[in-house]
């Protein structure tokens, strides 16, 4: 077990804390007890021991100090805005937290029999009400894991539609140039090839130009409203029809659906498949590779079409239906992320209609107020300088510098702040993406933008040297921490 005391800036010290013969609890005085206690390995049968155990020796206090400097190492949305544009890392209410972790939940298994899990089914089962209703869909499937997965599953559907529509022949899916690099991929896998579709000089995409990418081989298109530049797509309706028109179908990526809640419904703009991401605009900490929740909701016309299962109410209770006519089969084992799906139900139960509508409302106009309170000159509008933003705000760091938006990054760091997310969309040089999200006090947005401008002018100067500085761990060589990579099995 180590200690970490940073000696300078640039090199930190790292000693060793286990001492021979130190240990951290009160040994019963039984000789017989006591032996047992002082070498663990004698708890473990012969037959699993390893030949030796190396553990550190320590006090109860040495690891209660240990550990909690490790935590402080890190950052989290309880120590200030985590403004990752496209990931809304926002605050979620503890109440959401206790409930997914009461008895019921963590005791429920997904092997039970469901006339002994009514109760979560019943919940589930309102879920799936709630997020039609939201999104303007027919019927929800739960099951899918994330965002990328439910965008896999909507693809699928579409492949499988067509399939069992005259379609067989159509194998192109239209995906805009500023989208998410999960879309491309999942029609890929899907079997499809990508067509990309330009945006114009304020970053939309027009009616026009899908018209003339569609033929008698398009599928359908991944569309993100608001797109990844944070911007309303203003002829979404009309780029619907023209999918529609050329026979293909339209898919939704919720990923940014925190700027639309209870303001707009993709059913309404001509969208046939919806994903949502449960875990970024519902209720559950999002990032650092914890379970997430993508829930694909379809159009009457393809709710057959669904993964399974699905959550279904009949005369004797609620079940999970595994017999969709034409499902493209399960995804994932079981019905999903409980947990995840339980915190969404009490996010959406605690704020009602006009709760989410004012969710969307806070988060534009947090999006707005940072984006304004930057420096124009240091921190041009990639796109459309005169639109209004939505949920997030891309910026172009003006600079000469090569890589000057992640030195503005790790920058941020020092001033005891996250980063947002950095050079994407990738039609953005330099590129800047915030998202602080509905959470954050006004004071928090002016913290945050004086830290930015301050920061570009020190970069201007000449004075900001090298960052981070203030940091646990200074600038990693990014190369060397991805490749090579040196992988150790230990038995």
């Amino acid at each position: 077990m180590k200690r970490f005391r940073q000696a300078s800036w640039d090199e930190p010290l790292i000693s060793e804390l286990s001492t021979p013969g130190r240990i951290g609890m009160t040994v019963p005085t039984d000789p017989a007890v006591r032996r047992r206690f002082r070498d663990p390995t004698s708890l473990v049968p012969a037959s699993l021991r390893r030949k030796s155990v190396k553990l550190p020796e320590l006090s109860e206090l040495q690891v209660l100090r240990h550990f909690n400097r490790l935590s402080q190492m890190n950052f989290s949305v309880e120590l200030g805005m985590y403004p990752l544009g496209s990931c809304t890392m926002k605050y979620n209410p503890k109440v959401s937290e206790m409930v997914a972790s009461s008895d019921g939940m963590k005791q429920a298994h997904p092997l039970q029999p469901a006339e002994t899990v009514q109760g979560i089914l019943s919940i589930f089962y309102e879920l799936e009400r709630y997020l039609s209703e939201i999104t303007g869909m027919y019927r929800f499937s739960l099951s899918t894991a994330a965002g990328a997965q439910g965008e896999f599953a909507g693809v699928l559907m579409i492949r499988k539609y067509l399939d069992d529509h005259g379609g067989k022949e159509r194998d192109e899916i239209l995906v805009p140039d500023s989208a998410h690099g999960t879309n491309p991929a999942s029609a890929a896998m899907a079997g499809f090839k990508v067509v990309k579709v330009p945006s114009d000089a304020n970053g939309q995409v027009r009616a026009e130009t899908v018209k003339g990418l569609c033929s008698e081989r398009t599928a359908g298109m991944m569309f993100t409203v608001p797109n990844t530049l944070g911007l309303f797509e203003g002829e979404v309706a009309e780029v619907s029809r023209a999918v529609h028109l050329a026979g293909g179908l339209m898919y939704y990526d919720g990923a940014n659906m925190n700027a639309l809640l209870g303001r707009a419904r993709p059913g309404d703009m001509g969208f046939d498949i919806v994903h949502l991401n449960l875990h970024k605009t519902f209720a559950t900490p999002h990032g650092g590779g914890g379970p997430g929740a993508g829930p694909v909701g379809v159009t009457r016309k393809l709710a057959e079409y669904l993964p399974v299962p699905v959550v279904a109410k009949g005369k004797a209770g609620y079940s999970l239906d595994y017999a969709l006519k034409h499902t493209i089969g399960p995804l994932k084992g079981f019905v999903g992320n409980s947990a995840v799906l339980l915190r969404a139900y009490v996010y959406i139960r605690l704020l009602g209609a006009s709760g989410l509508a004012d969710v969307s409302s806070m988060a534009v106009l947090a999006a707005n107020y940072l984006w304004k309170s930057l420096d124009p000159e240091a921190y041009p509008p990639s796109h459309g300088k005169e639109l209004r933003r939505k949920h997030e705000a891309v910026v172009s760091v003006k600079s000469e510098l090569p890589g000057a938006a992640l030195t503005v990054a790790k920058a941020v760091l020092d001033y005891g702040m996250h980063a947002p997310t950095v050079y994407f969309p990738l039609i953005v040089h330099e590129a800047l993406m915030i998202e602080p999200t509905e959470s954050e006090p006004v004071e928090m947005l002016d913290e945050y933008a004086a830290a930015l401008n301050d920061i570009y002018r020190r970069m201007k100067e000449g004075s900001l040297g090298e960052v981070p500085k203030n940091t646990s761990v200074g600038k990693v060589d990014e190369v060397k921490a991805s490749h090579p990579m040196t992988l150790r099995v230990h038995w």
